[in-house]
């Protein structure tokens, strides 16, 4: 129930409390939504007659924490009561805003206080807007009954229960039909999800094999070039023996100063550092396999 000033609560209570009984008398439960239910409140439009959209967020209307709802057997409805606002001309004077019809001009012309200006506003009608509402998002539904001066709300209560019980009805079909398109929703989410987690592994495959071949390609070059460096040295040690003593001797020397320099290189160890595109990455799918580096 949304508050506003000069808001008639007990008009507001009385209507209620009658709607309540009627509802319980006709079988259906009305209560506060309890914490854990996701329920939701749709937005409402204050204005008696709205003449167009407002831009962003509109008015921060007071709303309980939780909404009320009435149970048509299994079925929740939300319900919510506000007094309407209405266009009307307000006039400032004596430090405050009065409506235009209210107003009194004072007699003593002369004084101060008789400065005051209009402006349009909106203001409290006191008539009164029951909105019922479906709680769940995935459904959109909004029934509105306004108060008009010659239709009291509390004598369209009948009607009212009518049409809520007959909204519970309709809301069945709808609600059957949301959650149906929510497992369409999700199923379609879980296959989109599946095919990337496919193609995802399919091409962490193909970047495994294209590694695994690049390395091994670079593993020849290396072991290429470390076979002619073997070659060079040892065409240098067997025309070190042709050599003077003295002569070959200092060439053997720079040869082990070039061995010791180079350090280690027997291509075995090359081979052995070489990763296949299975030790690099593991399918994840049973159809997505690896053969020394094939797919």
């Amino acid at each position: 129930m949304t508050t506003a000033i000069h808001f008639d609560l007990r008009k507001s209570l009385n209507f209620a409390n009658e709607l309540f009984k009627r509802l319980e008398a006709s079988g259906h439960r009305a209560v506060i939504a309890r914490p854990n239910q996701r329920f939701s409140r749709v937005s409402i439009e204050e204005r008696e007659e709205p003449e167009k959209r407002r831009d962003g967020f509109g008015p921060n209307l007071w709303s309980p924490y939780r909404p009320t709802v009435v149970y048509i057997g299994t079925i929740p409805i939300g319900l919510a009561l506000i007094e309407m606002n209405e266009k009307a001309l307000i006039r400032f004077v004596g430090g405050k805003y009065i409506r235009e019809a209210d107003y009194v001009a004072p007699t003593n012309t002369r004084s101060g206080s008789s400065y005051s200006w209009t402006t349009p506003s909106e203001m409290p009608s006191g008539r009164l807007k029951l909105v019922a509402y479906c709680p769940y998002r995935k459904v959109s539904w909004v029934q509105e009954w306004k108060e008009t001066s010659k239709a009291p709300l509390d004598k369209r209560i009948p009607e009212i229960i009518r049409g809520i019980e007959n909204a519970a009805i309709d809301l069945v079909a709808k609600l059957e039909e949301a959650d149906r398109q929510a497992e369409i929703r999700e199923r379609e989410w879980q296959e989109a999800q599946e095919r990337y987690r496919r193609e995802d592994d399919r091409k962490k495959v193909e970047q495994s094999i294209k590694e695994s071949r690049d390395e091994l390609t670079q593993v020849i070059q290396r072991w290429a070039h470390v076979v002619s460096i073997e070659q060079f040295l040892r065409g240098v040690e067997e025309r070190a023996v042709s050599l003077a003593q003295d002569e070959g001797a200092r060439v053997l020397e720079r040869l082990d100063m070039v061995r010791g320099f180079l350090g280690t290189q027997n291509p075995l160890d090359f081979i052995k550092s070489w990763k296949t595109p299975m030790e690099r990455y593991q399918p994840q799918y049973a159809d997505t396999t690896l053969r020394d580096g094939e797919p």
